[in-house]
């Protein structure tokens, strides 16, 4: 994939970094520094802001000052983030990225900002990484627009504004062919998924989904979209209904691996629940239609689940360790303890242990505590650790 090095305001920097009030603005934006290889970072946000951390050392780059509630998306470009806030999706330059000369590249740093480049409309909400496309749902208008993450490499705001469907909390994804799966549903319900083809024709279309929630992508294509009582497996233009062992078998947040047909998800079985805190989670394999459930020692929250590099199922439990599962045998392979035992809060926007994999490191945040620890997930041995200024909500990264 080409990087390369958007051109930098300097009203861009002075807005987007937090800088010394003592200091005077730079009248031009830092020239950036080449580097012997590429310089992971994380993104973490709190109630006020983003903090940008070296992901090897875990030191702080920047601590970026953003209004409301912050959540954060991968752009899956190596390079930025797209925070949500009340009005759309804003693009977050993390201020690293290689830029690739056909057999070797050239790995450069530079302050993160804000770029001041928006997507979206009111409530944002899902942000789907698939086909090298980023799809955005908003969820107050039911506008999707789809992103070519390349050009914002290059300093581009290209967009393509797919369609709009009736607002509601929902889920699209734009694919190579042209085509786009989206939810159907309102403000009041939630059915199931319509695929539509480049004219916006619908050429398949299934409503056995209520209350149809989160995506995930597996080896082959494949998706999966989360339902009350199972889940609906999309192979090109066919969709499978596969459904949960229970009456209510709820699987809404769930994690894929481009290099596994095995989605990992999460399970629910009480449908009057305000704050349901599962000790059972969910494996469906998309090339066989199977759906397993696996009991597990402790319970977990929806920001939990991720993939380790092998497609390995790893799950961050209240019991503060991380349990690596094989996801196409369920065969539990590690547990790692990491923090202390935590609950997951009745508020979901509130601060709780997080989990996010990025080179076979698990990051974990320990919001009560203000950690962050790094892991092997190997190994099990802790790489890095420190405390944060605040206690932090949501955690990604880039590999830069």
């Amino acid at each position: 994939m080409k990087r390369v090095l958007a051109v930098l305001s300097a009203s861009l920097l002075t807005a987007g970094c937090a800088a010394d009030q003592a200091d005077p603005p730079p009248t031009t934006a830092p020239a950036p520094i080449e580097r012997g290889s590429a310089t992971p970072r994380l993104a973490l946000s709190y109630d006020g802001g983003v903090l940008v951390v070296d992901a090897r050392t875990l030191n702080p780059i920047a601590d970026i000052p953003v209004d409301g509630f912050v959540r954060l998306n991968p752009a899956a470009n190596g390079r930025h983030v797209l925070v949500s806030q009340s009005e759309g999706f804003t693009v977050l330059d993390m201020g690293t990225w290689t830029d690739e000369h056909g057999d070797h590249g050239h790995h450069y740093t530079a302050p993160p900002l804000l770029t001041g480049i928006r997507f979206g409309g009111s409530e944002p909400g899902h942000v789907v990484a698939h086909d090298d496309r980023l799809t955005l749902f908003s969820d107050g208008t039911g506008a999707i627009d789809v992103v070519d993450p390349d050009d914002l490499l290059d300093g581009g705001t290209a967009t393509t504004d797919a369609l709009t469907r009736e607002p509601h909390h929902g889920v699209a994804v734009a694919r190579a062919d042209g085509s786009i799966v989206v939810s159907v549903g309102d403000e009041e319900t939630r059915s199931g998924l319509a695929i539509l083809d480049a004219s916006g024709r619908e050429i398949a279309a299934s409503d056995e989904c209520p209350g149809v929630h989160g995506e995930a992508a597996a080896a082959d294509g494949a998706l999966t979209f989360g339902c009350e009582d199972g889940v609906l497996i999309v192979r090109g233009n066919d969709i499978l209904k596969v459904a949960s062992p229970d009456p209510y078998g709820r699987i809404g947040n769930q994690a894929g691996h481009e290099r596994s047909t095995v989605v990992l998800g999460d399970y629910k079985t009480d449908p009057d629940a305000e704050t349901e805190r599962p000790q059972r989670f969910a494996l469906i394999d998309t090339a066989t239609g199977a759906l397993r459930v696996v009991p597990l020692q402790a319970s977990y929250s929806f920001r939990s689940l991720d993939r380790g590099p092998s497609g390995e199922a790893v799950i961050l439990g209240t019991d503060g360790a991380l349990h690596v599962f094989d996801a196409a045998s369920a065969r539990q392979i590690h547990t790692h303890p990491v923090i202390d035992a935590w609950t997951e809060p009745d508020e979901w926007q509130s601060p709780m242990p997080n989990l996010h994999v990025q080179d076979g490191v698990a990051y974990v945040t320990d919001p009560a505590t203000r950690r962050l620890v790094a892991v092997d997930l190997g190994s099990g041995s802790t790489v890095a650790e420190t405390m944060l200024e605040h206690p932090t909500i949501e955690l990604t990264g880039v590999e830069g």
